[in-house]
């Protein structure tokens, strides 16, 4: 068995300015460490009980379909933050039938931001036998 002690999304961007504009800047995620030098330098963020590394440069976007889920404490704030912010809303925050609040942003190279709000009532606030 693999005994991890921590772990992150590693993002290969085909622009790292972009990148770092959009996850720093109008994200506002914070900089948990900073390495290398030039263009292609990496920076770790934050991100909640994890981190996203954006690093190096590719020729192309390396998943078409990399998705990140993001939960935060107010899903309509964050509509109004990130709109602000000048970010992409391609869906607003809307409860689903499973009972999340879910809205969907678009990150440089096609990524896109699953932003979720866990209301009070869900089971996944609950701990049962606690």
């Amino acid at each position: 068995m693999v005994h991890v002690l921590s772990s992150r999304v590693l993002l290969r961007p085909t622009d790292p300015q972009a990148a770092r504009d959009f996850y720093g800047g109008a994200l506002g995620l914070a900089v948990h460490r900073e390495f290398g030098t030039g263009e292609e330098r990496g920076t770790v963020y934050f991100l909640g009980g994890g981190f996203l590394e954006v690093s190096g440069r590719a020729d192309r976007p390396s998943s078409p379909g990399l998705r990140l889920w993001l939960q935060v404490a107010d899903a309509e704030a964050a509509h109004r933050e990130l709109a602000d912010a000048g970010v992409e809303v391609l869906r607003p925050p809307l409860k689903e039938p499973w009972g999340l609040i879910e809205m969907w942003v678009a990150a440089p190279d096609d990524v896109q931001l699953c932003v979720v709000e866990i209301p009070a009532d869900h089971p996944l606030r609950s701990r049962p036998g606690i």
